[in-house]
């Protein structure tokens, strides 16, 4: 019966793993690792800084300095919402890890008692600072007529 689950799950997210394979397939088969607590994400620095005051004023005097916090940001977060690659490649990833997370029993339990949900709880927290700071980065950038992405000059016009 599992193993017509696993089946089902697998054909339905076919189409999800056409993406980059290689890295989809790498995120799945660290699930049971990270369960466990035996690796960690690491916290970019950037993710840390925006933590403490996503609402800073630094940086934030000119178009070059916005360009390179946003690129910074970027870079740890990947695409911004309007730019359409960021749902694709997250989807594939969260299929995968869910299907190889549902074969491990007790998941749940397992996550609390070893530390890796608290951990996920403080990456999580750390990632939504840092969309709050793109966010707002990007809300000064428009403001000073920055041309320094796309998204941003797509949606000043």
């Amino acid at each position: 019966m599992r193993f017509l689950l696993m089946v089902s799950a697998l054909a339905v997210a076919a189409p999800a793993f056409a993406q980059p394979a290689g890295k989809v397939a790498q995120d799945a088969a660290m699930t049971p690792v990270e369960d466990v607590n035996i690796k960690k994400k690491e916290i970019p620095a950037v993710l840390l800084s925006a933590e403490q005051d996503p609402y800073s004023a630094e940086s934030t005097r000119n178009c070059a300095q916005l360009s390179v916090a946003l690129g910074e940001l970027d870079t740890v977060l990947g695409p911004d919402f309007d730019s359409g690659a960021a749902a694709k490649n997250a989807t594939a990833s969260r299929v995968a890890k869910s299907v190889v997370g549902s074969f491990i029993p007790f998941r749940g339990v397992i996550r609390e008692v070893s530390g890796a949900a608290g951990a996920q709880r403080r990456y999580d927290a750390a990632v939504d600072a840092g969309i709050a700071r793109r966010g707002y980065l990007r809300g000064i950038a428009r403001t000073k007529g920055c041309k320094r992405a796309p998204a941003v000059t797509a949606a000043a016009n």
